[in-house]
Protein backbone atom coordinates (compact mmCIF):
# COMPACT_ATOMS: atom_id res chain seq x y z
CA UNK A 1 0.00 0.00 0.00
CA UNK A 2 2.91 2.27 -0.35
CA UNK A 3 1.65 3.80 -3.77
CA UNK A 4 -1.68 4.43 -2.19
CA UNK A 5 -0.60 7.00 0.61
CA UNK A 6 0.52 9.40 -2.45
CA UNK A 7 -3.27 9.68 -3.51
CA UNK A 8 -4.39 11.20 -0.22
CA UNK A 9 -3.65 14.98 -0.19
CA UNK A 10 -6.03 17.27 2.67
CA UNK A 11 -5.53 20.62 3.35
CA UNK A 12 -3.38 21.57 6.62
CA UNK A 13 -5.31 23.45 9.51
CA UNK A 14 -6.12 27.77 8.36
CA UNK A 15 -3.24 29.17 9.87
CA UNK A 16 -4.48 32.92 8.49
CA UNK A 17 -7.18 35.42 8.27
CA UNK A 18 -6.68 35.59 4.12
CA UNK A 19 -6.28 31.92 3.87
CA UNK A 20 -9.63 31.63 5.73
CA UNK A 21 -11.50 34.19 3.39
CA UNK A 22 -10.26 32.65 0.04
CA UNK A 23 -11.48 29.30 1.34
CA UNK A 24 -14.68 30.82 2.37
CA UNK A 25 -15.05 33.04 -0.79
CA UNK A 26 -14.57 30.01 -2.89
CA UNK A 27 -16.88 27.26 -0.79
CA UNK A 28 -19.46 30.17 -1.02
CA UNK A 29 -20.05 29.50 -4.58
CA UNK A 30 -21.06 26.00 -3.97
CA UNK A 31 -24.17 26.69 -2.16
CA UNK A 32 -27.33 29.14 -3.22
CA UNK A 33 -27.04 32.60 -1.20
CA UNK A 34 -29.55 34.97 -2.96
CA UNK A 35 -32.41 36.67 -0.32
CA UNK A 36 -35.31 34.17 -1.70
CA UNK A 37 -33.07 30.88 -0.73
CA UNK A 38 -32.65 32.55 2.98
CA UNK A 39 -36.17 33.77 3.22
CA UNK A 40 -37.20 30.58 1.69
CA UNK A 41 -35.41 28.32 4.27
CA UNK A 42 -33.63 26.30 1.96
CA UNK A 43 -31.94 23.77 3.68
CA UNK A 44 -28.65 24.33 1.30
CA UNK A 45 -28.29 27.51 3.41
CA UNK A 46 -28.03 25.99 6.26
CA UNK A 47 -25.62 23.52 5.25
CA UNK A 48 -23.57 26.43 4.22
CA UNK A 49 -23.84 27.93 7.56
CA UNK A 50 -22.75 25.08 8.85
CA UNK A 51 -19.58 24.68 6.47
CA UNK A 52 -18.43 28.72 7.59
CA UNK A 53 -18.44 28.04 11.24
CA UNK A 54 -16.47 24.77 10.61
CA UNK A 55 -14.08 26.90 8.77
CA UNK A 56 -13.79 29.20 11.46
CA UNK A 57 -13.60 26.76 14.19
CA UNK A 58 -10.03 25.45 12.03
CA UNK A 59 -8.84 28.87 12.11
CA UNK A 60 -9.55 29.88 15.83
CA UNK A 61 -7.99 26.44 16.58
CA UNK A 62 -5.19 27.20 14.50
CA UNK A 63 -4.41 30.10 16.22
CA UNK A 64 -5.26 28.83 19.58
CA UNK A 65 -2.54 26.74 19.31
CA UNK A 66 -0.41 28.85 17.91
CA UNK A 67 -0.59 31.88 20.58
CA UNK A 68 -0.57 32.23 24.44
CA UNK A 69 -3.76 34.83 23.83
CA UNK A 70 -6.92 33.60 25.30
CA UNK A 71 -8.64 35.49 23.15
CA UNK A 72 -8.42 32.83 20.58
CA UNK A 73 -9.54 30.15 22.61
CA UNK A 74 -12.59 32.19 23.24
CA UNK A 75 -13.12 32.89 19.73
CA UNK A 76 -12.80 29.21 19.12
CA UNK A 77 -15.25 28.00 21.86
CA UNK A 78 -18.01 30.36 20.63
CA UNK A 79 -17.48 29.74 17.16
CA UNK A 80 -17.54 25.68 18.36
CA UNK A 81 -20.55 25.96 19.79
CA UNK A 82 -22.38 27.60 17.22
CA UNK A 83 -21.30 25.01 14.70
CA UNK A 84 -21.83 21.90 17.15
CA UNK A 85 -25.68 24.00 17.68
CA UNK A 86 -26.04 24.45 13.69
CA UNK A 87 -24.83 20.77 13.09
CA UNK A 88 -27.66 19.70 15.26
CA UNK A 89 -29.91 21.41 13.96
CA UNK A 90 -29.17 20.03 10.16
CA UNK A 91 -28.33 16.63 11.78
CA UNK A 92 -24.37 16.59 10.87
CA UNK A 93 -21.31 15.80 12.84
CA UNK A 94 -18.11 17.27 11.34
CA UNK A 95 -15.46 18.33 13.18
CA UNK A 96 -12.38 20.45 12.14
CA UNK A 97 -9.55 19.68 10.30
CA UNK A 98 -11.03 16.63 8.36
CA UNK A 99 -11.95 18.25 4.78
CA UNK A 100 -9.71 19.98 2.09
CA UNK A 101 -11.13 23.31 0.39
CA UNK A 102 -14.43 22.79 -1.87
CA UNK A 103 -16.74 20.45 0.61
CA UNK A 104 -20.28 20.04 -0.54
CA UNK A 105 -22.78 18.90 1.76
CA UNK A 106 -26.19 18.31 -0.84
CA UNK A 107 -28.08 17.21 2.08
CA UNK A 108 -28.31 17.57 5.36
CA UNK A 109 -29.61 14.86 7.88
CA UNK A 110 -27.12 11.81 9.51
CA UNK A 111 -23.77 12.42 8.09
CA UNK A 112 -21.92 11.29 10.68
CA UNK A 113 -17.18 12.22 10.36
CA UNK A 114 -14.59 10.97 13.06
CA UNK A 115 -12.73 13.31 13.45
CA UNK A 116 -9.32 10.75 12.97
CA UNK A 117 -10.73 10.62 9.06
CA UNK A 118 -8.74 12.61 6.43
CA UNK A 119 -10.45 13.76 3.46
CA UNK A 120 -9.21 15.88 0.32
CA UNK A 121 -10.22 18.68 -1.49
CA UNK A 122 -13.97 18.48 -3.17
CA UNK A 123 -15.21 16.06 -1.78
CA UNK A 124 -19.13 15.76 -2.24
CA UNK A 125 -21.84 14.56 0.84
CA UNK A 126 -25.19 13.06 -0.87
CA UNK A 127 -26.38 12.76 2.71
CA UNK A 128 -26.78 9.68 5.49
CA UNK A 129 -23.13 9.15 5.19
CA UNK A 130 -20.62 7.99 7.59
CA UNK A 131 -16.73 8.27 7.44
CA UNK A 132 -15.25 6.98 10.24
CA UNK A 133 -13.94 3.43 12.11
CA UNK A 134 -15.53 -0.12 12.42
CA UNK A 135 -16.85 0.13 15.71
CA UNK A 136 -13.98 -1.90 17.99
CA UNK A 137 -12.54 -0.71 20.93
CA UNK A 138 -8.65 -1.43 19.72
CA UNK A 139 -9.75 0.25 16.37
CA UNK A 140 -11.48 3.52 17.36
CA UNK A 141 -9.01 5.73 15.07
CA UNK A 142 -8.14 3.99 12.68
CA UNK A 143 -10.10 5.91 9.96
CA UNK A 144 -10.48 6.46 6.25
CA UNK A 145 -7.93 8.59 4.20
CA UNK A 146 -9.48 9.54 1.53
CA UNK A 147 -8.54 11.32 -1.86
CA UNK A 148 -9.59 14.38 -4.09
CA UNK A 149 -12.38 14.51 -6.02
CA UNK A 150 -14.64 12.11 -4.46
CA UNK A 151 -18.57 11.72 -4.40
CA UNK A 152 -20.26 9.75 -1.64
CA UNK A 153 -23.25 8.49 -2.44
CA UNK A 154 -26.79 9.21 -0.25
CA UNK A 155 -26.63 6.23 2.50
CA UNK A 156 -22.79 5.42 1.25
CA UNK A 157 -20.69 4.73 4.44
CA UNK A 158 -16.59 4.52 4.30
CA UNK A 159 -15.31 2.75 7.57
CA UNK A 160 -11.92 1.60 8.96
CA UNK A 161 -8.27 2.26 8.54
CA UNK A 162 -8.45 2.65 4.59
CA UNK A 163 -7.12 4.32 2.62
CA UNK A 164 -9.38 5.64 -1.03
CA UNK A 165 -8.00 7.26 -4.10
CA UNK A 166 -8.62 10.21 -6.03
CA UNK A 167 -12.10 10.89 -8.27
CA UNK A 168 -13.54 8.33 -6.87
CA UNK A 169 -17.36 7.94 -6.61
CA UNK A 170 -18.85 5.93 -4.55
CA UNK A 171 -22.48 4.91 -5.18
CA UNK A 172 -25.28 4.82 -3.11
CA UNK A 173 -26.33 3.18 -0.06
CA UNK A 174 -22.39 1.22 -0.53
CA UNK A 175 -20.44 0.33 2.36
CA UNK A 176 -16.81 0.73 1.73
CA UNK A 177 -14.41 -1.12 4.11
CA UNK A 178 -11.51 -1.86 2.18
CA UNK A 179 -9.00 0.41 0.22
CA UNK A 180 -8.82 1.13 -3.25
CA UNK A 181 -5.65 2.93 -4.90
CA UNK A 182 -7.08 2.71 -8.70
CA UNK A 183 -8.15 6.61 -9.43
CA UNK A 184 -11.48 7.36 -11.37
CA UNK A 185 -13.18 4.32 -10.27
CA UNK A 186 -16.99 3.50 -9.51
CA UNK A 187 -17.58 1.70 -6.43
CA UNK A 188 -20.75 0.06 -5.59
CA UNK A 189 -22.18 -2.48 -3.44
CA UNK A 190 -22.37 -4.19 0.37
CA UNK A 191 -19.03 -4.64 0.38
CA UNK A 192 -17.94 -2.33 -1.77
CA UNK A 193 -16.40 -3.99 -5.05
CA UNK A 194 -15.54 -1.93 -8.41
CA UNK A 195 -18.07 -1.90 -11.05
CA UNK A 196 -16.96 -3.08 -14.07
CA UNK A 197 -18.21 -1.62 -16.86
Amino acid sequence: MGGQEENVKYEPTIDSYAQLRKLLNREKKNYPNNWFDNISCNQRVYNWRFIKLLRKCEYYRSKTRKSNNPLWMVLYWIARTRKNHMGVFIGVEIPENVFGEGLIIHHNGSIVVNGSSKVGKNCQLHGDNCIGNVGKADSLTDCPQIGNNVEIGVGAKVLGGIIIADNIKIGANAVVTKSFDEKGITLVGIPAHKLER
